[in-house]
């Protein structure tokens, strides 16, 4: 089965707070942690994953933390996954390196699952951070205007 792992959820979150705070200076650990709900512990070995990859910059010292390399536009989901999981496979026949079954000569599997990797990998670039939290805004809007209609909120 194809999925994305606690680790590659967890980092998303991690970046996506990262993102709603990217003028604002660096966020420690554990204000990431509390934020999105990740446990700390697993979160502090995430980071330097995030770190090698140039999603995140480190910084030391009292006012330390970490914070966004690029702008939430340049980062997408597929990048933060691929930092943490590696590369990100649909099944061994559909990878750069051409290798897969010992039954590749007969197999129609590469033409389908090739094309599903590639719609995989489109998909999972164009959700940046920057579309996460304008879809997030506009989820959040929409609930304050049902609860307002429904005479709850206001």
């Amino acid at each position: 089965m194809f999925r994305i792992s606690s680790k590659g959820r967890y980092a998303v979150k991690a970046v996506y707070e990262l993102a709603l705070h990217a003028d604002r200076g660096p966020l420690t650990v554990a204000n990431i942690a509390q934020a999105q709900n990740i446990p700390e512990q697993y979160l502090e070995q995430l980071m330097p994953l995030l770190k090698r990859a140039g999603i995140v910059h480190g910084m030391r010292g009292a006012q330390g933390g970490y914070r966004l390399a690029n702008r939430p536009e340049e980062v997408s989901v597929r990048d933060v996954v691929a930092a943490v999981e590696g590369p990100i496979l649909v099944a061994d026949c559909a990878s750069d390196s051409g290798q897969g079954c010992q039954e590749m000569q007969w197999c129609i599997g590469p033409d389908v699952w090739v094309r599903v990797q590639e719609a995989v990998d489109e998909a999972m670039r164009e959700i940046t951070m920057d579309r996460l939290m304008r879809e997030q805004r506009a989820v959040a809007k929409r609930s304050v205007s049902q609860l307002k209609a429904s005479g709850e909120g206001g």
